[in-house]
């Protein structure tokens, strides 16, 4: 499937979280912007950084009236130990087949790894925004969080 970008309506989707709780992108619309990003597993190095980012910035996303979703294909369990052991307050949802990164047309890198991509969805479910890079994880969260506030 073609990679989606800015303009296209972002396809719903319904995954579990660390919670055990089912989370679809549709329990947004109407509500809150939602801040999509894949990332290739827990506990790595870049993809540490990455949630933290997110985490320290969560706050500042939460009042532009944004909710933070990150996506890999780990486990429920795997997304629980990760969560707890860095505080992060936002869901991470398990793609363990692949269907949403296929469905969101996210590249994987070298042909080998899964990519690192942000989506950044306004409350009609619209793609505003797309940043695609592998291992500028900081910049994923400046940018998601500077289109966030132009939204408001």
């Amino acid at each position: 499937m073609a990679a989606i970008r800015v303009g296209d309506l972002a396809p719903d989707f319904t995954l579990e979280s660390q919670t055990g709780r089912p989370v679809s992108l549709a329990d947004y619309r109407g509500k809150n912007a939602v801040v999509l990003y894949f990332y290739p597993k827990d506990e790595t190095a870049i993809c540490t950084k990455e949630a933290c980012s997110f985490r320290d910035a969560y706050e500042e996303f939460v009042r532009a009236g944004a909710v933070v979703i990150g996506v890999s294909s780990d486990s429920a369990a795997s997304h629980q130990a990760f969560a707890g052991g860095h505080q992060l307050p936002f869901l991470l949802l398990t793609d363990a087949e692949g269907a949403l990164r296929k469905a969101f047309g996210v590249p994987k890198t070298l042909g080998l790894l899964p990519g690192r991509v942000t989506y950044v969805i306004d409350k009609e479910g619209s793609v505003r925004h797309v940043f695609r890079s592998q291992f500028s994880a900081d910049r994923h969260v400046a940018e998601a969080l500077q289109v966030v506030q132009q939204l408001v």
